[in-house]
């Protein structure tokens, strides 16, 4: 059975071995500041698409941080644990496969925001991976385009969360430009409100703010438009979601259900701004549209929308109702090959992220393609005898061979650390945090010492199925890097023979010369295999090809 570090306890089977033609129901759960909330969904994957069957949403705010220390209260997180729990239970009800889960900024940022992590696997089974703003956005972006035609012309998507807000610049093919800036309904109340009704000195120190917070994004989105492109406004999510709600009890009497596709103005936003920042707490709780919980943060979030619309010179915004959750299910339909058409630059974005990466940090990129191709072929050839990683670890496997020597962009000595860290943060687009992390340790360990308990970047990893990754596809990638020791290429090819009976792997060299006898290669392998060996129990046996020595 493969090693999926992207299943959950109650995980009923193994994805591997699904019937793709049988119903497939999946769960994915998006962690905010504010709210937690979860889709289920059943997936069509001849089509490629998936309908929406259930949901579920609690308030929560995780956002409510203790003020000295930053750390998530304890009160919020019984709340979440709460939340979580009755998300679970719905996703086995209707039978889900899987649940994807993933937190945002309030976890991103609060000390103990890992510890909470750890917990929630530990006591609920469920893993739930960190995303990066930027690759927050880009799940935002997936969402979106999986339920609103673009007709090939450049949108701005917004998404006002409790702790951030994300700006996104997209047309049908791709996401011109990412961005994930700290201004948040939630963030913004706890920061500069202090007076209910808010007062006219607070209001414009707020805008303000949020102007300046916003500037940099919207430069750079404008400087990504070609000449005379014209653009649309979509806005997603619980902020934009009510204003649009407060906004069709008001002008039309009714709500629209679906919300989805629906349109106001500019101005009519405006009157609405100056509405409800009139009103205290209990009065914005009354106007039609709003629930309780929304109401202590609606007026922050308002500013957000209307600062932003500004700044962008967009007189109408329209609302799609997908965001972050749906993304999380196109980014999984892709991940495990479901989607090949429609959004085919988007299955690829690792890769290109990957290579972006090794080119900004002026990797040899032939050097680096044949570490990776040792790599990944060593890690076939033992799979089923030796170890039983999937497709995801031999991808992430794959990228830490591209990056492992990014840290020469830096200093030689110690660059397998500087390797770390550039990874680390280099803001790598289609992964989560933790996969980011197994890279970054990957890289940190192709060279040296091996993986200790007392190092940070090892205890940074989630858990133990995660540190036995680094250890065993970190093994492989010490002998990748062996094999090209000279990096001219003198090993053309290795074959891996195990043998069982006698706990033997014999890598076979086959060199590009036939005269080479490739002996610093054979002492480098013999001085980088101590690891490997005792991480998979066996005695490696290196040695050139026999039909080379005939000759």
């Amino acid at each position: 059975m493969v090693n999926s570090l992207s299943q959950v306890k109650t995980d009923p089977a193994n994805l591997a071995n699904l019937d793709n033609d049988r119903e497939r129901i999946l769960a994915a759960i998006d962690i905010g500041t504010n709210s937690i909330h979860m889709v289920v969904v059943r997936l069509e994957s001849n089509l490629p698409a998936f309908t929406i069957i259930a949901k579920e949403k609690d308030t929560v705010r995780l956002g409510d941080r203790e003020p000295k220390t930053g750390n998530l209260t304890p009160e919020a997180k019984k709340r979440a644990f709460a939340a979580l729990q009755r998300c679970k239970d719905l996703a086995i009800s209707f039978n889900a496969e899987q649940i994807v889960a993933v937190a945002t900024s309030a976890v991103r940022e609060a000390p103990n925001g890992r510890e909470f992590l750890e917990a929630v696997y530990s006591q609920l089974g469920i893993f739930v991976n960190l995303i990066s703003g930027q690759e927050e956005a880009r799940r935002i972006y997936l969402g979106v385009l999986s339920g609103m035609e673009f007709n090939n012309h450049p949108h701005v998507i917004i998404d006002i969360g409790g702790g951030s807000t994300e700006l996104i610049l997209a047309d049908s093919h791709e996401p011109r430009f990412l961005s994930s800036t700290k201004v948040g309904a939630v963030r913004l109340t706890q920061e500069f409100i202090s007076t209910d009704p808010i007062s006219d000195k607070e209001r414009q120190y707020l805008e303000a703010y949020v102007r300046g917070m916003l500037e940099r994004p919207v430069e750079e989105m404008r400087s990504r438009l070609v000449s005379g492109e014209k653009l649309h406004l979509v806005g997603t999510s619980g902020t934009i979601e009510t204003l649009a709600e407060i906004h069709a009890k008001e002008y039309l009497g009714t709500v629209p259900s679906p919300l989805h596709a629906y349109q106001f103005s500019r101005q009519d936003l405006e009157a609405i701004v100056k509405k409800l920042a009139a009103l205290n707490y209990s009065d914005r709780a009354k106007v039609p549209g709003m629930s309780e919980k929304r109401a202590e943060i609606i007026v922050p979030g308002a500013i957000i929308l209307l600062e932003a619309m500004k700044m962008l010179e967009l007189e109408s915004i329209t609302i799609c109702e997908r965001a972050l959750r749906e993304g999380i299910i196109v980014d999984w339909m892709l991940t495990h090959g479901l989607i090949e058409n429609r959004l085919m630059y988007q299955s690829e974005v690792r890769q290109r992220s990957v290579y972006k990466l090794a080119h900004k940090y002026q990797v040899n990129f032939d050097y680096s393609n044949q570490v990776a191709n040792f790599a990944l072929s060593i890690f076939d050839q033992i799979q089923g005898d030796l170890h039983c990683w999937g497709n995801e670890e031999r991808e992430l496997l794959w990228s830490a061979a591209i990056l492992h020597n990014s840290g020469l962009y830096i200093s030689h000595s110690a660059h397998h650390k500087h390797s770390y860290y550039l990874i680390r943060n280099g803001e790598l687009l289609g992964f989560t945090e933790t996969e980011v992390e197994v890279i970054a340790n990957l890289a940190r360990y192709h060279r040296k010492s091996k993986p200790k308990k007392k190092h940070d970047n090892y205890k940074n990893l989630p858990n133990k199925q995660y540190r036995h990754l680094v250890n065993q596809v970190g093994a492989i990638l010490r002998l990748a890097v062996a094999l090209d020791r000279r990096q001219i290429g003198a090993i053309k090819q290795v074959k891996c023979q195990y043998k069982p009976e006698n706990k033997e792997l014999h890598l076979s060299l086959v060199p590009h010369d036939p005269n080479d006898d490739c002996a610093l290669e054979l002492w480098n392998l013999a001085y980088k295999k101590e690891f490997f060996e005792q991480e998979y129990e066996v005695e490696v046996i290196a040695s050139l090809s026999p039909s080379v020595v005939a000759n």
